[in-house]
């Protein structure tokens, strides 16, 4: 065939073309509303027009005979068919994942669990698809975690609320009392207003830290910090209320590890340990405060004591704000009037993440043990 033959063709090839391609666009603007098949068999349709017009119009100007053009209709009626066949089964498998895709939005945004399928048309739906469910599952884990630290917070707002009210209530009926000149030993009533009043200033101490705590505006001043002098010194102080109940509060383990800390934070975070050990451990129990190093590096500060150990359904809460555990380890009045609405445990949580460590509780035989794993060199040093 001449150049001019062949440059003749692709006039004419593409003469059709446009034609039948503007004509197909026109459709599809006038089908924007209809179903997604019905536009995928106009786009097939319009490509086997394109190629019969072309070919008719080509084979017209070169004088092909009767029986050859007969047979390309025939053949092209053939693999037309097939194609639109193909193009409608195409835009229903599309359309199914398009309202599967539909339905899984849909119940994204009710919360509901997304509704499984087992195939899809192709990868980039099934990868859209996974992404979804992968996306509702975490957005059900967040909302279970919502839900949780809402009725946490509910506890904790019910528990401070008593907490206050009483010691408020005392100091109150207290101050009326020598207001009225009806107290015949006015020094004793002034000292037991001043402890209600300490008692008061405890619970807003641990509530300010633990709103530093979960705010993110708690900042560590880092030293390096020799575990054996801090607890020893914890142990110390708090050897006196230990006595006053008749518990063995002593210390056990390495005396020699040394780890780079905040030693006010970390001293707080024993210390609440500690003291709930004290508040719930009966008289003539032991406390057993002690140091090791885990095979990973870490060091660990346990605090083990003989109170009765926690209900095996309350150890994934021990440290939320505000628990108090069943007995025997719910704390009776007086131990109340020093536990300060159940938030040191809390805050003991809240430091020990700041330094980049982790506080696990285990029940033992006859009593539970708190361990604080510890890293030698936490990274970043800040919160």
């Amino acid at each position: 065939m001449s150049v001019n033959g062949l440059i003749s063709v692709l006039v004419i090839a593409l003469a059709c073309a446009v034609i039948v391609g503007t004509l197909g666009l026109l459709t599809l603007h006038l089908l924007a509303r209809y179903s997604l098949v019905l536009q995928l068999v106009v786009v097939a349709l319009a490509t086997i027009v394109s190629v019969v017009s072309g070919m008719a119009a080509a084979a017209s100007l070169m004088y092909v005979s009767d029986h050859d053009l007969t047979v390309f209709y025939f053949v092209a009626a053939v693999a037309g068919s097939v194609s639109l066949l193909m193009a409608a089964l195409l835009g229903r498998w599309i359309a199914r994942d398009s309202r599967h895709l539909t339905l899984a939005a849909a119940s994204l945004g009710r919360g509901e669990p997304i509704p499984a399928t087992e195939r899809h048309s192709n990868t980039e739906f099934a990868t859209l698809a996974d992404q979804l469910a992968a996306t509702g599952a975490r957005l059900q884990e967040s909302r279970d975690r919502e839900s949780k630290i809402e009725a946490s917070r509910r506890e904790l707002v019910a528990w401070i609320s008593h907490d206050l009210r009483t010691p408020l209530a005392g100091i109150r009926a207290m101050a009326e009392a020598l207001e009225d000149d009806m107290v015949e030993d006015p020094a004793r009533y002034y000292g037991q207003i001043r402890s209600q009043v300490d008692r008061l200033n405890g619970m807003v101490d641990d509530l300010f830290e633990l709103s530093r705590i979960t705010s993110g505006t708690l900042r560590l001043t880092m030293a390096r910090v020799a575990l054996y002098d801090l607890i020893s010194d914890t142990v110390a102080d708090l050897g006196p209320v230990a006595r006053s109940k008749s518990l063995d509060l002593r210390f056990e383990g390495a005396m020699g590890l040394t780890i780079l800390a905040d030693p006010r934070e970390l001293a707080r975070a024993v210390g609440n340990l500690v003291m709930n050990a004290v508040q719930q451990s009966a008289p003539g129990g032991a406390i057993v405060v002690s140091v090791t190093e885990h095979a990973d590096g870490r060091a660990v500060i346990s605090v083990q004591d003989s109170a009765g150990g926690i209900e095996p359904a309350d150890l994934g809460r021990v440290f939320e704000p505000g628990w108090r555990g069943t007995e025997p380890r719910t704390p009776d009045a007086e131990s109340a009037s020093q536990g300060r609405a159940g938030l040191g445990l809390a805050i003991v949580d809240g430091i020990v993440a700041a330094h980049h460590g982790e506080v696990t509780v285990q029940n033992t035989p006859g009593g539970c043990r708190f361990d604080v794993l510890l890293p030698a060199h936490p990274e970043p040093i800040g919160v």
